[in-house]
Parts: C-alpha cells; sequence; structure tokens
C-alpha cells in the first residue's frame, strides 16, 4: 500500500499551531508520512487563521499559493482547517475548488479520515462541534527541540467587542492541571528546556474546573519538572493578574520574568466601548506593582490603533502611556472590523489611512524606546540559549526575548555552540531592534 505524504502549513497564532500538532501525530501515527515542504508532499493540509483581516488575507493567499502545487499536478489534494474554514466554510468551498475538503476545529480529531478520503479522491465538508476540538491530546512537535508550547485552555468568554475569537473558538473550557503537567514532565523527558504556556486568556486559568484563579498554583508545580530551566507567560489578562502571581513570578527562578499582557488601550472610554475594563490610572497602577515587585521584569503588550471614535486626543493619550511605561516589547495593530461582532457597526468608524498613520506613529516611539533599553544592556551579562545558526552567526535569546515574535542576540563566534545550548552572553552592541553579544 501506497505511503502518503502529508505536509501541513500552520498560520496564525500558536494555540492554532498546537492543534496542527495534534493532527500532524495523529497522521503520523495511522502510516502517514510527514513531509516538511509542499514540493516532498502529496497532500497539504493548511491550518489557517482569521482573526482579523490580515491574518484572513494571509490565509487566503497561502491557499491560493498551495492551489497553484496542485494545479501543476505536483500535490493532489488540499485540506483546509482552522479558524478560516470555521468561519468562512462556504465562502471557500464556492470560491476556491482547488480546495477539496474544510473542515472545521471539531473535525481536527478526525483528521485521518479526512486525508484518507482525501488520497483516494473523495472530498469532505465536516463541521462538528467546537467542544469537540481535542485540549490534551499527544502532538508531534513543530517547533526547535529545546522549546515547546502548552495550551492551558481554549475558547473564550471575554467577549471583547471587537473580537470574533468566541464566534469562531466557542466557548471557554480549560484542561485539567494534572493533564498540564504530565504534559510538562513528557515534554522536559523529551529535551524541552522552555515551555511556553498559553491560551486566550492564561490568566483565567482554574475558574472553569476549581471555582478560582490556578495559575499560580500551577506554576508551582510546574517549577518543580526537572529538566525545565525556563517557563514563560502568554496572553495574561490585566483585570486577573493576581497579588499570588507575581508573587510566584517574583520568587521562581525558573519564571521568566517576563509577562505578555495584552492591554488594548489605556483610555477607559475606548475601554469600555471594546468591553473591557480599565484606565490609564489604574493600568499604570498595575504595571508600576508588577515592575517593583519582579525584578527586572521585562513586559511585552499589544495596542489597537483606530477603534471607532477613537479621537486625535485619545490617541495621543495612548501615546503619552507608552512614553510613560516603556514597555520592553510592543505590538500594534489597526482596529479591523469584524463581521458579527458588536463593533462592526459601531457608529464613527475611522478611516483607513489614518488608522494606518497612528499605527505607525505608536512603532516610531517604541522604536526609540526599544534603542534606549538596547543601549542600556551594552556591558550586561545574560543567560541566553542558543535558537538559530544563520549564514555567519548565531541567533541566542535571553529570559526578555520569546521564540519567533521578538527580536534576539546576534553571536558572531567560531565557538562550536549547539542549538538548545545555555550560554553567558556579554552585550557589545545593537543593530535595529536585535542585540549583539559574545559568548563568555
Amino acid at each position: 500500500m501506497m505511503k502518503f505524504k502529508v505536509g501541513m502549513i500552520s498560520l496564525g497564532c500558536p494555540k492554532n499551531q498546537v492543534d496542527g500538532e495534534m493532527m500532524l501525530k495523529k497522521l503520523a501515527d495511522n502510516g502517514f508520512i510527514i513531509s516538511p515542504t509542499i514540493e516532498d508532499s502529496d497532500i497539504m493540509i493548511v491550518n489557517t487563521c482569521g482573526f482579523i483581516e490580515d491574518a484572513k488575507r494571509e490565509a487566503i493567499e497561502t491557499i491560493l499559493e498551495v492551489a497553484e502545487y496542485k494545479n501543476a499536478g505536483l500535490i493532489s489534494a488540499i485540506i483546509v482547517t482552522g479558524c478560516l474554514a470555521e468561519r468562512y466554510q462556504e465562502e471557500i468551498i464556492n470560491e476556491i475548488p482547488e480546495v477539496d475538503s474544510v473542515i472545521g476545529i471539531g473535525a481536527d480529531s478526525d483528521i485521518v479520515k479526512v486525508v484518507q478520503k482525501a488520497a483516494i479522491g473523495v472530498s469532505t465538508t465536516f463541521f462538528p462541534d467546537k467542544k469537540l476540538l481535542p485540549l490534551d491530546d499527544e502532538r508531534l512537535i513543530s517547533t526547535p527541540s529545546h522549546w515547546a508550547y502548552i495550551k492551558l485552555s481554549d475558547g473564550c468568554d471575554n467577549r471583547c467587542s471587537y473580537c470574533a475569537i468566541p464566534l469562531i473558538r466557542g466557548a471557554y473550557k480549560e484542561r485539567a492541571m494534572d493533564s498540564i503537567i504530565a504534559e510538562a514532565k513528557s515534554l522536559a523527558d523529551s529535551g524541552v528546556k522552555e515551555i511556553i504556556l498559553i491560551a486566550q486568556d492564561t490568566t483565567k486559568y482554574g475558574l472553569q474546573l476549581y471555582g478560582e484563579y490556578k495559575l499560580a498554583s500551577l506554576l508551582k508545580e510546574l517549577v518543580k519538572i526537572d529538566g525545565i530551566k525556563w517557563i514563560r507567560l502568554y496572553y495574561c489578562y490585566p483585570d486577573r493578574v493576581t497579588d499570588e502571581l507575581i508573587e510566584v513570578i517574583a520568587s521562581e527562578e525558573k519564571i521568566c520574568s517576563y509577562i505578555d499582557i495584552p492591554l488594548q488601550h489605556c483610555n477607559d472610554k475606548i475601554l469600555k466601548s471594546m468591553n473591557r475594563t480599565g484606565s490609564y490610572d489604574s493600568l499604570k497602577a498595575l504595571l508600576e506593582k508588577m515592575k517593583s515587585r519582579i525584578p527586572n521584569l521585562a513586559l511585552r503588550t499589544t495596542f489597537m490603533v483606530g477603534f471607532p471614535s477613537e479621537s486625535d486626543e485619545q490617541f495621543e493619550e495612548l501615546c503619552s502611556f507608552i512614553k510613560d511605561i516603556k514597555f520592553d516589547k510592543l505590538g500594534c495593530f489597526a482596529y479591523s472590523p469584524e463581521e458579527d461582532t458588536p463593533a462592526f457597526d459601531y457608529p464613527e468608524q475611522i478611516d483607513e489611512n489614518i488608522k494606518k498613520r497612528r499605527a505607525e506613529v505608536l512603532m516610531d516611539i517604541q522604536y526609540s524606546i526599544t534603542e534606549d533599553s538596547n543601549k542600556s544592556k551594552i556591558g550586561n551579562i545574560y543567560e541566553a540559549v542558543i535558537d538559530d545558526f544563520q549564514d555567519s552567526h548565531f541567533i541566542a535569546r535571553a529570559y526578555f526575548d520569546s521564540p519567533e515574535i521578538d527580536s534576539g542576540i546576534i553571536i558572531y563566534t567560531d565557538k562550536n555552540l549547539t542549538v538548545g545550548d545555555f550560554v553567558n552572553v556579554r552585550i557589545t552592541d545593537y543593530d535595529g531592534y536585535d542585540l549583539i553579544g559574545e559568548v563568555i
């Protein structure tokens, strides 16, 4: 019997990537050969994102690029899954005829049957309940061997007025703590040294299964695992950053002094319109408390500009907030009107050119802050992990850099370093967002 080669392109957030890894593991366990390239594949899976307009555009462009390989006879079938498939199933089926199968996220557990059918030319359109999306299955890890994501939960009940995630992913649901700890131990046994905890809202973890926030308790168990050197937190909702969580991060050496805390804005009226809480003063007080209690804390955040009715004054307030706090890492995106969300129908939508210009201004401010921060690091010594070798240099990361989304440390050396090694690096210079260092 012919063994079919299956490739996957996974787009969007790490949570989607984890879903893809579970699907790949099922396929590998059932006799399919997992291929790293389109050119070496018989069947391609495009695991899509559909969060904002740019992500949807990227997903569609990727599907069309894969379709060119099918039209050229290089692959035999295309399967589309993930968030775009869940949300725009009819459009994909009707408008991209090269696609053979379109399945929703609730069908991830059935990926073997879907690919088996595709291999013999049978198409599948299948959208079962989102609740069937597995949370704690085995995975074929697609990240480098020294770090991996662990998903704590899926779905979201926060109902931010601009966000389609609850429509796409469904209601919030979380994993049992024992399951998360067991997965972390398994990853450590396989050589993973850094784990990154992800969810739509990691700080909510525990409320559904245990009736109280349990992220701090989970962290206390994870730090006990031999082999795990770094634990990193993503997607912490500001309202749920408790004193207990701050204390655990501050006191446990394995937990990176790094928090990803998407704030979206600082103006109270805009935040209220977003169906979020907070204000300039309350958010500043929280961040200052975190900085004062967690030594050398690196803060990453994301802001949205051009939300409906955002005035010049409210945008200037956001600029002042960024200058005031001086975030270590900052992402910015222009508001994207998403169908079936409350904000889609809000009056006073902002012109696209204004949104684009505001995003550019915000990132210019952040670049100046980053430049000052990088200058201040020259001469300092940090423990860093070797992530990659490119051309004539290594790329490393210290605790204040997260893989794939942040910058890194460029190291020119003739020393025999290995990806996954932890080394001490002295910062000697910087180049844009990247630092330059030497191993000592």
